[in-house]
């Protein structure tokens, strides 16, 4: 072999390894979903859940930025099931978002695989079943996607990293919820849970064990169906330090109120006298004062808890909206921090862009055709037939049509629709959400990570842009709108695809209250957007774009050799038509 062949294999082989090595990481998950029986509230009384390998809540996922995440999904239930992954922003990659304007739903019986890569991503995040009212049920669990070895965190790697799950709780199973809600509004739950139990009895409690003066890091996520909570550690302050992937100027707080949907991380430094504290979660603006503890116990404690439940200082009235506004008025971007990458989070500055559209969302609540239901814009979702992510990729007629909700309140009497929203790649756009009802709400965006530039009481108007915070606003996925009161968000359109917009509040979302936005390239690019999955679940009318398995091959027979085994691929999986779950 000449010395320039030579040299060219061994540069070849340099490449090949370069390129091999230079992937990001795989990680493999297998989870059975089935249901089971435990004692969320009360040794006396069992509850039908949904479990993930036998857990409730189920098995956290650990990530890297940028790892690829391969989640088998085998659906044990009696019950079409799918899986959506809150705060995943599934870069150009809707086709793993699992919610069913996105995807064809698991069918009893089978599985499904999930190839989510969590790209340019840090931070605290939940997963939980997205169709059929199943969220009632559990099927919930923490994400937590770690910075890359390389790229600075702004505070010490605490002695414990927790996920706390809280989320209120109804003694009722979810078929029977789904069932009330076909006539009527979804009653109060009946309890709060903190990482599935609702811990008021010492031997039942969940505890986290800590070292006198050491700090430790809780991720917290409300994963609950409708309200508002408050949580807080007894004697001991917060350090709020990341908001829904984004890391924040690091503020003290003795109380924090999450918002259903939302994620938070703290940071908790053991340094009071060595005893068993509470950690307390109770709900908020609600005439129903429900409540859950945990443990927060120093390792060299004498076992004594220090005292009843009390109010704590800093602890507000159930009803005080303004302590909580002026509380959510105070979480703000850590500008010299690095995000999933080394440059500082205050590298984009989001204050400068021209926007290109104002989008104004009001929810409503009214009758339609004697039943209950929920709007934004006066369109009330239906969901279709076909999901509208393979019905825009096959053009299939019929399914929805772009413009169904308008961009803004029309004053009409709401009405049903598949409503879906057309936007363009790389617009810069404002959104104000307007809450004209005497509650709380929350919404999510599914596939983005927006900037919260504004939010506070009344009407809005376009002069409120001029106290807008154009400097060091969060940027997170889920945000709440206060009763009476408006709160405007900057988004920009990087991510083509089919994404959900929607309130947290999960009768509401349920019963209507939600929509898709459908960002366009006009450029078919895997750059822009990744192609169909080879895996992808076709169903409704997508059902006959499945391609036909490939004909047998006869077998070759040579002279005297038994003849061979030919070999047959395997057709992407086709769910039968089926009327869309709920």
């Amino acid at each position: 072999m000449s010395s320039l062949r030579l040299a060219t294999l061994l540069f070849s082989v340099v490449l090949l390894f370069a390129f091999v090595n230079a992937e990001d990481p795989y990680r493999f998950f297998e989870w059975n979903v089935t249901y089971g029986a435990i004692y969320p509230v009360s040794s006396a009384f069992p509850q039908q859940v949904i479990l993930i390998n036998g857990q409730f809540p189920g098995p956290d996922i650990h990530a890297v930025t940028n790892d690829n995440l391969i989640i088998n999904v085998f659906n044990n239930l009696d019950e079409p099931f799918l899986f959506s992954w809150n705060g995943v922003m599934q870069r150009r990659n809707s086709w793993q978002d699992g919610v069913y304007g996105t995807n064809c739903p698991i069918l009893p019986g089978q599985n499904w695989t999930y190839t989510i890569q969590v790209k340019d991503q840090i931070g605290s995040f939940f997963y939980y079943p997205s169709l059929s009212f199943h969220k009632a049920a559990g099927g919930f669990g923490g994400i937590r996607i770690l910075s890359r070895p390389r790229i600075p965190v702004p505070f010490p790697d605490p002695a414990g990293d927790h996920t706390v799950l809280i989320g209120d709780w109804y003694n009722l199973n979810h078929t029977r919820l789904r069932t009330i809600l076909e006539s009527k509004k979804a009653p109060f739950p009946s309890d709060v849970l903190i990482n599935g139990k609702k811990s008021t009895p010492v031997g039942n409690a969940v505890t986290y064990t800590v070292q006198q003066g050491k700090a430790y890091r809780f991720r917290i996520s409300n994963v609950g169906l409708q309200n508002s909570l408050n949580i807080r550690f007894q004697n001991h302050t917060m350090t709020l330090v990341e908001v829904e992937g984004t890391h924040t100027v690091q503020t003290n707080y003795t109380s924090l109120d999450i918002h259903v949907g939302q994620s938070y991380s703290v940071l908790v430094t053991a340094d009071q006298l060595p005893r068993d504290y509470y950690m307390v979660v109770t709900t908020r603006f609600s005439t129903i004062r429900l409540e859950a503890t945990a443990l927060f116990s120093y390792s060299n404690s004498n076992g004594q808890i220090a005292g009843p439940v009390a109010p704590v200082e800093g602890v507000p009235d159930n009803y005080d909206i303004g302590f909580s506004l002026k509380q959510a008025l105070s979480i703000r971007t850590n500008l010299t921090a690095s995000g999933p990458r080394p440059n500082p989070q205050g590298s984009y500055h989001y204050g400068m862009i021209k926007i290109a559209r104002t989008i104004r969302l009001s929810s409503s609540a009214a009758q339609v055709n004697g039943k209950q239901r929920y709007a934004i814009n006066s369109v009330s979702f239906v969901p279709a037939d076909t999901p509208l992510k393979l019905a825009d990729k096959f053009k299939i007629p019929g399914v929805f049509t772009l413009g169904s909700i308008p961009d803004s309140p029309s004053g009409r009497s709401m009405y049903l629709d598949t409503s879906v929203m057309a936007a363009d790649f790389r617009d810069f756009v404002e959104i104000i959400f307007e809450n004209p009802e005497n509650m709380v709400q929350s919404f999510h965006v599914a596939g983005y990570s927006f900037f919260v530039v504004g939010m506070d009481g009344g009407v809005w108007s376009e002069s409120k842009r001029e106290r807008y915070n154009l400097a060091d606003a969060v940027a997170r996925c889920t945000i709440q709108v206060y009763p009476q009161s408006w709160t405007a968000i900057y988004v920009p359109l990087d991510n083509v695809g089919m994404w959900n917009i929607r309130s947290e509040f999960w009768a509401r979302q349920y019963l209507g209250q939600q929509f898709y936005l459908r960002v366009y390239s006009p450029v078919e690019s895997v750059r822009d957007e990744k192609v169909i999955p080879p895996n992808a679940l076709l169903c409704g009318r997508a059902s006959v774009f499945a391609p036909p398995p490939p004909p047998a091959v006869a077998p070759v027979v040579p002279p005297a050799v038994a003849p061979a085994v030919s070999s047959i691929s395997a057709a992407p999986t086709v769910a039968p038509v089926a009327s869309p779950p709920r």
